[in-house]
């Protein structure tokens, strides 16, 4: 595991309209490691996933005071190009969401609006980013075939290769498989466990199992504070704070 900090949050808020969304969050996210963001429904998780790619930015009527400092830059400046953020910090949703194409055009997507136009490296990179999603094996004879055709675990992992494509530092997963069997699960857990070598990965989960199996570091995140952020095993087994424990314990959430 890296000591390397990739992500860090300084003191951060962030408002929908007069809605305090989240609340004065303060987290260091290594590179190369997994990071899981647990707690109940509606206590900031998700809106923290996309403060890291700007992703509320498209929501009219959000603020966000303080910095999100990604490599030691804040993404928040006026200087940065969040079309270049978003290439650099991949997300994937918890609904697989194909495009209505090809299985190819789905991965090719990314790097062609980019400006790749070459078909011997859109190939090298389709065939790489579906081997790196684990799927390669299973649709290399079915590239032209639509990716609406295929299983929802495999959509899913289409989806991780369409982020892996433009080549991002960060993945962020909003609840990759809780839409999925406990197969296609297993399938999209192991895949994680084999991304972290090369990419830092931020998930959010509702499921603890989830969270305790695939991850190095655990933040509880409760009415929009971070009420706990640290080591997985210590977050799980002996947390410092009792709403921790309440939570994991399923005294509440």
């Amino acid at each position: 595991m890296s000591s390397n900090i990739k992500i860090e949050i300084k003191n951060l808020n962030f408002f929908y309209d007069d809605f305090e969304a989240l609340t004065d969050i303060n987290m260091k996210i290594k590179e190369n490691t997994i990071t899981a963001l647990i707690g109940p429904s509606g206590c900031g998780k998700s809106t923290f996933l996309r403060v890291i790619n700007r992703m509320n930015d498209l929501i009219d009527g959000t603020t966000v005071q303080g910095e999100v400092l990604l490599d030691g830059k804040n993404l928040y400046s006026s200087d940065v190009d969040v079309v270049q953020l978003r290439k650099k910090v991949g997300m994937v949703f918890q609904h697989p969401n194909p495009f209505p194409k090809s299985v190819y055009d789905n991965v090719a997507y990314g790097p062609r609006i980019h400006g790749l136009k070459d078909k011997n490296e859109l190939d090298e990179l389709v065939e790489s980013s579906l081997k790196g999603a684990a799927l390669w094996s299973e649709v290399k004879d079915r590239l032209d075939e639509p990716a609406l055709e295929l299983s929802g675990g495999q959509q899913q992992r289409l989806c991780i290769a369409r982020a892996l494509a433009v080549k991002p530092d960060i993945l962020l997963m909003d609840e990759p498989a809780s839409a999925l069997d406990p197969v296609a699960t297993a399938k999209i857990e192991e895949l994680m466990s084999d991304l972290e070598k090369n990419y830092t990965i931020v998930i959010v989960t509702h499921s603890m199992q989830q969270a305790a199996r695939v991850s190095d570091e655990t933040g509880f995140f409760l009415m929009g504070e971070l009420i706990e952020f640290g080591d997985t095993g210590k977050i799980f087994e002996n947390p410092d704070d009792q709403r921790t424990e309440d939570y994991i314990t399923g005294r509440f959430g």
